[in-house]
């Protein structure tokens, strides 16, 4: 039997997995490979494991990515497939991103019940979400409902909504239009409104540093756009040192060569917020990143910065 030429690491929700047969998927096409060359590989790692506490508690995001870590560098698989927006700003030494594909939809999309909108949902209502921005924002917007604390894959947090656990729940629409979903959005959430997590909507595809023959075989795969959006919200992200641990949004966006980026902390009632805008050449994403994530944490009040220490 012949050895699967790439193996990719994944985490096991279907989400995760219908991303790393995307990956798996372009990889075949664009290198006229056979469907047995291509392995995808379930990993299960801390959290996905942690289900009783928001990961803010237990570690943060990186969870997500530990276990897919180590087995990269340990060789068990050649590249890795993530959510964009669950990559730590500090990559694990030995890894790079080398990949990232076309972004899809951005905006965040609530899933109501009798109330279909946000603005709809009666005074002290519950709204279940994992995110600390997203809860920051829905009390931006409106400060008198309640917010608790929403762990779990898609299916996961569809089901307690199904159980009366909160009147209503906010998922990437991303997310929800790659499983075939979507029809659960009762409000497609404005941008200018509710701006989304750095990376949302982009899948980001990882390969040890040292893998010259994977890194270059992912570059068939790489959206220039998308990495640019991506390479900015980062930088402004590695600036803030943000976390799950604070609520931060942005979203950059490149076209015919130019780039546009707005990021934001918020605290988290959502009363208060600091945001910063640049435009400039696509080619200088990460620079452009870094100079708002450095002007926003100077103008960010002192205990509001002491959020990301």
């Amino acid at each position: 039997m012949t050895s699967p030429r790439f193996r990719i690491g994944t985490r096991g929700s279907p989400l995760a997995l219908w991303q790393a047969n995307r990956v798996r998927d372009d990889l075949i096409a664009a290198h006229g490979l056979a469907p047995e060359a291509v392995e995808i590989v379930t990993i299960k790692t801390t959290g996905d494991a942690i289900q009783d506490r928001p990961l803010s508690e237990a570690g943060g995001k990186g969870l997500f990515v530990k276990e897919i870590d180590e087995a990269l560098l340990d060789g068990r698989v050649d590249l890795a497939v993530h959510s964009a927006k669950d990559l730590p700003t500090e990559l694990a030494p030995g890894t790079a991103l080398s990949a990232t594909l076309e972004r899809a939809d951005v905006r965040d999309a609530l899933i109501g019940g009798s109330a279909r909108t946000l603005k709809e949902l009666p005074a002290g209502a519950i709204v279940g979400t994992a995110s600390l921005r997203r809860g920051a924002l829905v009390r931006r917007l409106r400060p008198d409902l309640e917010v608790v604390s929403f762990r779990g894959n898609v299916q996961t947090r569809l089901d307690k909504l199904g159980r009366g656990e909160a009147h209503a729940t906010l998922l990437a629409l991303a997310g929800l239009t790659r499983l075939g979903l979507q029809g659960h959005a009762t409000e497609i959430l404005d941008i200018d409104d509710f701006p989304p997590a750095l990376g949302q909507g982009a899948i980001a595809v990882t390969a040890r540093e040292d893998d010259d023959a994977t890194r270059e075989a992912l570059r068939a795969l790489d959206h220039a756009a998308t990495a640019a959006a991506l390479a900015c919200e980062r930088s402004f992200l590695a600036v803030l040192d943000g976390s799950c641990r604070t609520p931060i949004a942005g979203l950059a966006r490149a076209e015919a060569g130019r780039l546009r980026f707005l990021g934001l902390v918020l605290s988290v009632d959502g009363a208060r917020t600091v945001e910063g805008v640049i435009e400039g050449d696509m080619a200088d994403a990460a620079r452009l990143g870094a100079e708002v994530g450095r002007d926003v944490k100077a103008r960010t009040p002192a205990d509001l910065l002491a959020a990301f220490g």
